[in-house]
């Protein structure tokens, strides 16, 4: 496998924001979103085992826990992640999967949660999500909408209720885009969408979803890498 960096820090997104996780980051992927903050897991990297990624997990995390395998887009290592995931999750760890849904999800063992990344129009990759992985999901798994202006997050309130998700899946999220560009101060002032609003747009239509901040960059700089 090719692997960027693993690294243990507080899960900053989902419903299990908060909580202490390994984060096992592939290399490469082959959209190009505008607001990417990993464009640094594109190229480069480094090969490792199978075993040696559990073995730095396990070191990280002796007794279980957390794990997130994400990128890049991780599912472009598909033949060495569905055993890595396998082995994780027969070590007792909570496996979670962030994709963004190109890829065939059909695949993925069913104890993992996916966690995945539709993208919306001001993304730059509209239309990249698989539609036959929505017949992928499980009850355990989550849809994440990244929005920045309100025709993104008009397209992700509809993509809901088009596909009923809220009665499909665990948990439909939206969040705020970050500027890729942020650093420094840890504020709501680098989101590309203010918190505020998308939560009165939430409100006003009684959106069946979850606003979602991605708190590591309000602990962290929010150009920290390895958090």
């Amino acid at each position: 496998m090719q692997i960027t960096e693993i690294y243990k820090s507080i899960q900053g997104e989902s419903t299990y924001a908060g909580l202490p996780c390994v984060f096992v980051r592939l290399t490469g992927c082959n959209l190009r979103c505008n607001w990417c903050d990993s464009e640094y897991t594109f190229t480069g990297g480094h090969p490792m085992t199978l075993e040696e990624v559990e073995t730095e997990v396990e070191s990280l995390s002796p007794r279980g826990g957390l794990v997130e395998i994400t990128g890049g887009e991780p599912m472009l290592q598909e033949r060495e992640l569905v055993p890595l995931m396998q082995r994780l999750l027969r070590s007792g760890y909570t496996v979670l999967l962030e994709t963004s849904g190109e890829r065939p999800l059909e695949h993925v063992p069913k104890g993992v949660i996916k966690i995945v990344d539709v993208k919306c129009p001001d993304s730059g990759e509209p239309d990249t999500f698989n539609m036959d992985n929505l017949d992928a999901l499980e009850a355990h798994d989550e849809v994440k909408f990244v929005l920045s202006d309100r025709s993104d997050y008009e397209f992700a309130r509809d993509f809901v209720a088009r596909h009923n998700l809220t009665s499909r899946i665990n948990a439909v999220l939206f969040s705020p885009a970050f500027s890729k560009e942020a650093t420094g101060g840890r504020d709501t002032e680098h989101c590309l969408l203010d918190p505020r609003e998308l939560a009165e747009w939430m409100l006003a239509d009684n959106a069946p979803a979850r606003l979602g901040l991605q708190i590591h960059k309000f602990i962290w700089d929010p150009a920290m890498k390895g958090v």
